[in-house]
């Protein structure tokens, strides 16, 4: 018994720290910056980031699409957005969801009509700021 409970514990102690060394973003960060500063390429770096961002994703609403994980579960295909399969690509959203729901996207996205959409918002409900903002860049995809 205490063999097995030692084992547990080192296996754990060595995971945790093996995961902790491995997965270390700023670390990360730091390193390409210093291997960038030998190459010189930051400047080069930083207008081809510059080039591939567009302004709305820097924006209140590209910021919120990323603090409400949308792009988890969906993309944004207009706009550039790469995210996930899960759910519907978001571009025609929208001009689709009060056909599809009966309520447009404003106040789908305080009372969502389907299952996954109102466990999600229920567990991490918007502001009006934030349901405006991404009511805002689905709106910008839609007419891209």
């Amino acid at each position: 018994m205490k063999s097995s409970i030692l084992t547990f514990v080192l296996t754990f102690a060595i995971a945790f720290g093996g995961g902790y060394l491995v997965f270390q973003p700023e670390k990360e960060a730091e390193i390409q910056h210093e291997q960038s500063e030998e190459t010189g390429q930051d400047q080069m770096d930083a207008v081809e980031i510059a080039e591939e961002m567009s302004a709305t994703v820097d924006s209140l609403a590209g910021e919120t699409l990323n603090n409400f994980s949308c792009l988890t579960c969906h993309a944004v295909s207009g706009l550039g957005l790469d995210g996930g399969v899960t759910g519907p690509d978001l571009t025609n959203s929208y001009l689709n969801v009060e056909g599809k729901h009966g309520k447009p996207l404003d106040e789908y996205l305080k009372e969502p009509t389907s299952a996954v959409m109102s466990s999600v918002v229920s567990g991490n409900p918007m502001s009006d700021e934030e349901i405006e903002a991404i009511v805002a860049i689905l709106k910008e995809a839609s007419e891209q």
